[in-house]
């Protein structure tokens, strides 16, 4: 049904003059059809501000488990910096980034972080510890929470609350602080805040509100100003994880599937000595923090061709992130062939298993007990699962031993009036037993049976993936993140795939997203074509038609007939956009004197949707125009909005049409 310009009136505009919403002109184009978004090619860049320059390009990977950052001179693209080395470390755990850990005063500032927020934790006296407030992978909340807001709280390991915003800000404030002082150090003057491009990275996965959390962090850590907030560029790991591997040579990684030996190494030995051999490799090349990228592409993509498809996995420790990109040649361009899928299956599940399984040899109630009256022994004893996770391989014979803190011996068996030993003779655990060094003694088969629900989501959503028609032939599969480096991970995917596509793991697995971060930060017109993830569009009025709307959305107003709550398809689910491609509505206030134009933003996980009242659309964001101060010589003032779907964020602009003035508009998906 095609449209006069009149017919498009926008439904649910709330106007400050007024109490009631009141529907409010839309002149779109004429010949304007309400469920088919105008889209505009953006080729010129007229709308953008004038380029800044900036001299260094600071990334920060803002992990679940751990976090870090690298930077690159804007000069020297070609050589991307690693932070400088941690205090502290765990045996057996690279430390070139530091634990997602933070730690507060017991009056709620900050005092420190990553290895220096656990360590001063651990050294408190218990007494003591449980008034000061310790948080870990608090990352996650954001993707959890289902109604994100500035107000969402995070709970301590004390049990205490705190505001979620205040601790992003104050970890990004930390990275912000050290990574001004390593520059200022090398220019040997302070490097201005105002030269940096900053970068920080997010799960693709993500919904709107979680990345935009991030920014408002960023923006109370004065990473950057609310004034120039293109000096922040959200990115998408797997994206940046894609970006990196386009520039590896073949001696920075290893390939799975490979049947000829890659380094010397024979892929039909144990999967794992690869990766030993790839950390060795890492580790002697740590000592100089700069790795030096192709400024051309890399051996491996110098075998892709024009169309070849590739699939990157990200496997952190919240979430598995999967991106599935095409080649485009000659510029070795990126596109999105499927919008980015995965879930909440990174390796912290086996901390979760784990948990469980002390539930059931220890009972419930003592678990939730010690966590609140010994957190700092709790925080510990993670600290040694960790260690020892990391030593399951898929053909490990020996058992693996788990040191138990003597505060948790002691206060097993003061709070049940008997021992350790005695609790784990009793349970129906029987593949752990107490070693007499005062050990759980794990065997292998336990250890992997923890692994076995997080990999086999991660598998399950892999074998989905490709059986999906856009996900044919693809040539290669990158595994990355912290969690690629296990060897029981690998093993599954190589089971999966069955030779189907070649598995490649990058050398310093868990820096790839780091790396490809500042890639992205440097060029970020890179990835040209992205999916939108969901459905988004607005309620509009449209002339009813008999027998096409249903009676109950009739509305008679002024004599003529309108069918209300139509859904404005902006853009659709899974819907290819580019970059730099808008959608044009026009809005009109519906008084003169009216001040803000406040229009709600709905999206839904369908493809297509009619009504804003139809099952699964919800309410997500608000589309606010402000029209003040900009007197109008015309009495019907046309504003129009575009809107740009295919970057990392949702962005809004807004015009004036009778003046040609910048509307200051903005899209909320916070606050709702």
């Amino acid at each position: 049904m095609m449209t006069t310009e009149e017919d498009l009136v926008i439904d649910d505009i709330v106007t400050d003059a007024m109490a009631t919403p009141s529907p409010a002109k839309s002149m779109g184009d004429p010949g304007i059809t309400p469920l088919s978004p105008t889209h505009v090619l953006n080729d010129s860049e007229d709308n953008e501000a004038p380029r800044h320059y900036y001299v260094v390009v600071v990334a920060i990977d803002f992990g679940t488990t751990s976090s870090g950052y690298a930077y690159a001179f804007t000069k020297e693209p070609e050589c991307i910096h690693t932070m400088r080395r941690w205090e502290g470390g765990d045996p057996g755990v690279s430390n070139q980034k530091t634990p997602t850990t933070i730690l507060l005063t017991p009056d709620k500032k900050f005092h420190s972080f990553g290895y220096a927020a656990r360590d001063f934790y651990h050294d408190l006296d218990p007494t003591e510890s449980k008034q000061w407030l310790y948080l870990e992978k608090f990352k996650m909340k954001l993707h959890t929470t289902a109604n994100l807001s500035i107000d969402t709280d995070l709970h301590a390991a004390n049990g205490k609350k705190v505001k979620a915003l205040d601790i992003f800000a104050y970890a990004l404030a930390f990275f912000k602080e050290q990574a001004l002082k390593e520059l200022s150090d090398q220019a040997g003057a302070d490097f201005d805040n105002g030269d940096v491009r900053w970068v920080i990275t997010v799960p693709a996965i993500w919904k709107m509100p979680a990345k935009q959390f991030m920014r408002e962090a960023a923006y109370k850590a004065g990473l950057v100003s609310r004034e120039s907030p293109d000096q922040l560029i959200i990115a998408l790991e797997p994206e940046a994880a894609s970006i990196y591997c386009r520039k590896l040579r073949l001696h920075q990684m290893v390939d799975l599937s490979n049947k000829t030996a890659l380094n010397g190494y024979s892929p039909t030995e144990n999967v794992g000595a690869g990766m030993t051999q790839a950390k060795e490799h890492v580790r002697r090349n740590r000592q100089s923090r700069t790795f030096l990228v192709e400024n051309v592409i890399g051996e491996l993509w110098s075998e892709l061709t024009e169309g070849d498809r590739y699939v990157v996995v990200d496997c952190g420790g919240g979430t598995v992130d999967l991106t599935v990109h095409q080649i485009r040649l000659p510029e070795g361009h990126l596109k999105e062939l499927y919008k980015a899928s995965g879930g909440p299956y990174g390796s912290i599940g086996i901390d979760y298993e784990f948990e469980k399984l002390l539930c059931k040899i220890f009972g419930q109630d003592f678990i939730d007990q010690f966590k609140i009256k010994r957190p700092a022994a709790w925080v510990d004893l993670m600290i040694a699962f960790e260690s020892r996770k990391r030593a399951a391989t898929p053909d490990r014979s020996n058992p693996l031993n788990i040191n138990l803190p003597f505060s948790f011996i002691d206060y097993y068996k003061k709070f049940r009036g008997h021992s350790v030993e005695h609790a784990l003779r009793k349970s129906n655990v029987d593949f752990v037993k107490w070693s007499s060094q005062g050990m759980l003694r794990m065997s292998p088969d336990a250890m992997n049976a923890l692994f076995k629900p997080t990999i086999d989501h991660i598998i399950q959503h892999l074998t989905e993936l490709f059986d999906r028609p856009e996900v044919s032939d693809i040539k290669f599969l990158f595994l990355v993140g912290g969690f690629a480096e296990s060897s029981l991970l690998q093993q599954a995917v190589q089971n999966m795939l069955q030779g189907r596509s070649r598995i490649i793991i990058p050398h310093d697995v868990g820096l790839t997203i780091l790396k490809g971060a500042v890639l992205f930060g440097l060029d970020p017109s890179i990835i040209k074509v992205r999916r939108s993830p969901l459905t988004y569009g607005v309620g509009v009025l449209n002339r009813f038609l008999e027998g096409k709307h249903p009676p109950e959305k009739m509305l008679v107003k002024n004599g003529t007939r309108w069918c209300t709550d139509v859904f404005d398809t902006f853009i659709s689910n899974d819907q290819s956009v580019a970059l730099g491609e808008t959608v044009k509505r026009s809005y009109t206030p519906a008084k003169p004197s009216q001040q803000v134009i406040v229009i709600h933003v709905y999206c839904s996980e369908k493809e297509s949707v009619s009504f804003i009242t139809d099952p699964g659309v919800k309410k997500c964001g608000t589309l606010k125009l402000d029209v003040s101060g900009t007197e109008s010589p015309v009495a019907r003032r046309e504003i129009q909005t575009l809107m740009q779907f295919g970057d990392t964020e949702i962005r809004a602009m807004a015009i004036d049409v009778a003046t040609s003035r910048t509307v200051k508009a903005s899209i909320d998906f916070l606050s709702q």
